[in-house]
């Protein structure tokens, strides 16, 4: 090796190496910590808890999504017990395999080291770093991305025999993206497609899109053919009116064109870098690296102007679309500014604007020690008629809000393993400990009957008690979302008919039927309530009720 490529080998080593700390360093940040109760993770328990145990989704519990997204966290379930915090390792774990899928696409696109580099910075800091629990919207890009990486080695390994392996293992993790969330994982299947058309021409090779849907659907069959006998297809928006369709051509009008201001912004910069190849489109068309990235980032964009219709809550689901925008536009922009981000200070320095460009995602953190430092000034926005009235930005809107809300600094940690590194209103753990101080609970011990409507799932495993299970059981209470009336004709049929032996209900106004509201009507009329408690969401705005047999 000439001593020109040994430096040039020793530079890629030195990205890589960056990249791993990177990845990894950052993934690893939530194993040092401890956390708020997480609004909405009593779903990613109960259903990893219930396939860790050997439940098997649509035979013992239903859900209208694919079980993809528990298959992580039921097996950390396994290796670390049933504890919340097992679900902070799960997504260790997804985390880091998405960063490195992420950074193996941009490796078989032949984006230069200093800017994959920086890419993979991006991508941390705006779509990994602050993801510290799994949930189903976030995991269905991440099997999305391992399914590109691995299309992407097929596309750009010719002439290796297992890059039909890589096909496969493509259509192996769409199919988990799709077994996921439909909405995301459909996109992302359309989004393959389209690349292997590009491919398929480029090479003149019709078989690509054949031969990996026939793959998808080998691995689709292989997933689904055990669950058609137990109702899937019910749970599948067949059989339980009413039901809404999501899509709607006013909505996403409506947040395309009124909103999505990245999205449109980064399309435009696209546009103003494509003016010189533009010029002459056979060229563009023949240079497939460069088509690959541009309907890559392209398909990407668009994914995450849909995806923020179809899965509009939390409202940052779709900031994946980041990192691969500024990869292909920073890739672009040095060619024509001439600039070598693979020297140490043009590299660093843009290390610097990347971390000033999303100081917002860690700031949070250093702002803890910053107000100790340089404490905000006390303003008075009622004061004695001998003090002077302070306006300021923290005091000029007062709130009407009636909330009687616990900030997380009062807190605390429950004695419960399962809940361990978890803290909670005080009311919420004191709550719990009364749940299991109850006669019923003492005497019944195992053999109690449950009916746990809250966010404590857990409790199934700190009390215990056995999870009722059911083709017709929804995994969670939801009314038109995890289940449908036909749900709750049953489970009023059970209330009516005192079948539990204790009841916790969580009521939550401001949420449309997030546990069904007439139930609650049932259990004042059917059972005894003995206790209530603040639930454990910020805001403090719900209250667990506990009903017992009268």
């Amino acid at each position: 090796m000439s001593p020109s490529g040994s430096s040039l080998y020793q530079k890629r080593s030195i990205f890589t190496v960056i990249e791993s700390l990177i990845i990894i360093g950052l993934a690893l940040v939530p194993l040092f910590t401890s956390f708020p109760y997480r609004v909405n993770i009593f779903l990613s328990w109960e259903g990893a808890y219930r396939m860790s145990i050997g439940q098997m989704p649509y035979k013992d519990f239903g859900l209208p999504l694919g079980y993809g997204f528990w298959i992580i966290p039921a097996l950390f379930f396994k290796l670390f017990g049933p504890q919340l915090i097992s679900l902070v390792k799960a997504q260790v774990f997804i985390n880091i395999m998405a960063g490195f899928a992420f950074r193996s696409i941009l490796k078989r696109l032949e984006v230069a080291p200093g800017i994959r580099t920086l890419s993979v910075l991006v991508f941390v800091l705006s779509y990994s770093f602050f993801n510290f629990w799994p949930w189903y919207n976030h995991t269905v890009i991440v099997y999305e991305l391992v399914g590109l990486a691995f299309l992407f080695q097929f596309i750009t390994r010719p002439g290796q025999k297992v890059r039909f392996l890589y096909l496969l293992l493509a259509a192996l993790f769409v199919f988990l993206s799709i077994f996921t969330k439909q909405d995301g994982g459909g996109l992302a299947l359309l989004l393959c497609l389209a690349l292997l058309l590009y491919n398929s021409l480029h090479e003149k090779r019709p078989w690509d899109i054949p031969l990996f849907l026939v793959f998808l659907g080998a691995v689709a069959l292989a997933f689904i053919g055990p669950l058609l006998p137990h109702g899937f297809s019910y749970w599948f928006n067949h059989g339980q009116p009413p039901h809404n369709s999501r899509l709607a051509v006013t909505d996403f009008a409506e947040e395309i064109l009124g909103a999505s201001q990245w999205i449109k912004f980064y399309l435009v910069l696209m546009v103003l870098c494509l003016v010189p190849a533009l010029r002459d489109i056979k060229a563009l068309w023949l240079n497939k690296q460069a088509m690959l990235f541009l309907l890559l980032t392209l398909g990407i964009l668009a994914e995450a102007a849909l995806f923020q219709v179809t899965s509009y809550t939390p409202p940052d689901n779709n900031i994946f679309f980041h990192s691969f925008a500024f990869a292909f536009l920073c890739s672009h922009f040095s060619v024509l500014q001439h600039i070598d981000l693979g020297r140490f200070r043009t590299f660093v320095a843009g290390a610097l604007l990347v971390l000033l460009w999303w100081s917002g995602v860690f700031w949070k953190y250093i702002d803890r020690v910053f107000a100790r430092v340089f404490p905000a000034p006390v303003e008075m926005a009622k004061a004695s008629p001998d003090a002077e009235n302070v306006v300021s930005r923290r005091n000029f809107m007062l709130s009407t809000d009636t909330t009687k809300d616990v900030p997380t600094s009062e807190w605390i940690f429950s004695r419960l393993p399962e809940f361990k590194k978890i803290y909670m209103p005080p009311s919420t753990v004191q709550g719990m400990e009364r749940i299991l101080a109850l006669p019923v609970v003492k005497e019944k011990q195992d053999s109690i009957k449950v009916l746990n409507m809250t966010e404590l799932t857990p409790l199934a495993h700190a009390m215990p008690f056995r999870l009722e299970t059911g083709e017709d059981y929804p995994l969670w209470y939801h009314l038109g979302v995890g289940m449908f009336n036909r749900q709750l004709a049953a489970f009023t049929e059970k209330v009516r008919t005192h079948h539990y032996d204790l009841v916790l209900y969580e009521y939550a106004p401001g949420l449309n039927n997030f546990f069904p509201f007439a139930l609650r009507a049932e259990l004042k009329q059917h059972y005894r309530q003995v206790d209530d408690f603040l639930a454990p969401r910020r805001p403090t705005n719900a209250v667990i009720e506990v009903y017992v047999r009268p």
